[in-house]
C-alpha cells in the first residue's frame, strides 16, 4: 500500500502563488509517475501535471504558470502554482502510479478568490 499525504491547499488571491506538496510513503518504488489532478464542482476530473523520471506534462490551461517537481529522492511531488486564476479553484488530488498499482490522495481544496 502507498499512502499519499497532501498539504498546502487553501485560499489564495488571484495572481498569487500557492505550493502544493504530496508525500508518498509505504510500498513506494524508485520509478513512478506522480501527478496532480483537479476536479471543480460539477466538472470532470482533469489532469493538471504529471512527472516521470525524465518527462513532465502539463494541461494547456496551466502551462507557463504551474511547475511540477520531485523532492525527497522522488517520494514527494510538488506543484508550484503561480499567477493563479479563479478558474483554478478545485479540489486537487495527488496521484501515484507504478506498473499496475495506482493510488490517490485524499484531495486538498484550492480556492482562488478576492
Amino acid at each position: 500500500q502507498v499512502q499519499l499525504v497532501e498539504s498546502g491547499g487553501g485560499l489564495v488571491q488571484p495572481g498569487g502563488p500557492l505550493r502544493l506538496s504530496c508525500a508518498a510513503s509505504g510500498s513506494t518504488f524508485a520509478i513512478t509517475v506522480l501527478g496532480w489532478y483537479r476536479q471543480a464542482p460539477g466538472k470532470q476530473r482533469e489532469m493538471v501535471a504529471t512527472i516521470s523520471r525524465f518527462n513532465t506534462n502539463y494541461s494547456d490551461s496551466v502551462k507557463g504558470r504551474f511547475a511540477i517537481s520531485r523532492e525527497n529522492r522522488g517520494n514527494t511531488v510538488v506543484l508550484q502554482m503561480n499567477n493563479v486564476k479563479p478558474e483554478d479553484t478545485a479540489v486537487y488530488y495527488c496521484h501515484y502510479r507504478y506498473k499496475s498499482w495506482e493510488y490517490w490522495g485524499q484531495g486538498t481544496q484550492v480556492t482562488v478568490s478576492t
